[in-house]
């Protein structure tokens, strides 16, 4: 510890003039918006909570492991589940990743390190902020006229399509600012041992960068997952197991919307089950991605 031999203790007078005090202005003034900001708070996590509370109390109750491993019930028939929409759910998402993921990653790493500065680069990346806006719905419509009209028919694969088109956006422009957190000296080191772009962007920079870019991967996953109006354009619905990605394919969020107006008790139970479902799995979803992303580089 340095010790200052000019140093002076603190007179009372000093020391008063230091302590807070509420009948101070501006002392006062910070204590009352710090309540207001923390009431305001509080009163923004009311409808939160309150969502979840009924997701809990009504979808808890109908949760079981039929709902897990049944398909649909009929009107008025006892028991049945989800596990299809479930599966199907899982199957469009994974399609979606499959085409959001390269095409976003190379769109990064094309926007970060390649050409930052082009004309090109600019306007993909304005378009790429568009698009995070992009209603979901018109991603359907695109798919229903580009794949659905071409099939002749609802499939996972246009499902998948839809949905891919909202996640490129999130994971392209997450995956550049991933890029960008990475050090300059890395770069630099990597080139002067010889080492070509490509060479840098593969070995490198994309390894050092990949807590980052799962994270907008993640976040991704978790919009898909959520969609309902892409689907109900493409994959449609159906009460039976997967019959193929070329074929009507089964959602959480379909079943959810098709069976929550139902007037038939049993399905609308299980839209509540299944909702709270589809609540923990867009939930872990972000867990997994917060988690990935305090992996700072």
């Amino acid at each position: 510890m340095v010790d200052f031999p000019n140093e002076q203790p603190l007179s009372p007078s000093e020391l008063r003039d230091l302590q807070i005090s509420l009948r101070r202005p501006r002392t006062l003034i910070n204590f009352l918006l710090t309540a207001l900001v923390t009431l305001l708070t509080l009163l923004a996590l009311v409808p939160l909570f309150s969502v979840l509370y009924m997701l809990i109390v009504r979808g808890g109750k109908n949760l079981n492991w039929s709902a897990f491993t049944s398909l649909p019930p009929a009107p008025l028939q006892p028991g049945g589940g989800f596990a299809n929409a479930i599966v199907g759910t899982l199957i469009m998402v994974g399609l979606a990743a499959l085409i959001s993921v390269p095409v976003g990653v190379l769109g990064a790493a094309f926007l970060a390190e390649v050409g930052p500065r082009t004309r090109l680069a600019r306007v993909l990346r304005f378009v790429a902020k568009v698009l995070t806006g992009f209603p979901s719905i018109l991603a359907g419509v695109f798919a229903y006229g580009a794949v659905v009209l071409i099939m002749g028919k609802f499939s996972a694969i246009a499902g998948g399509i839809a949905l891919s088109i909202l996640m490129i956006p999130i994971v392209m422009l997450t995956a550049e600012e991933a890029l960008r957190m990475v050090p300059a000296k890395m770069r630099e080191a990597a080139i002067g041992m010889g080492a070509t772009q490509s060479q840098t962007v593969w070995g490198v920079l994309f390894p050092t960068a990949m807590p980052g870019m799962l994270t907008g991967v993640m976040l991704a996953v978790a919009r898909a997952a959520g969609e309902t109006a892409p689907l109900l354009f493409t994959a449609l619905f159906s009460n039976f197991w997967g019959q193929g990605v070329g074929n009507p394919t089964a959602s959480l969020a379909v079943l959810i919307y098709n069976f929550s107006g139902s007037p038939f008790n049993n399905q609308r139970d299980l839209a509540w089950a299944a909702a709270l479902v589809l609540v923990l799995l867009v939930l872990t979803t972000n867990i997994i991605g917060q988690s990935l992303s305090r992996k700072t580089v």
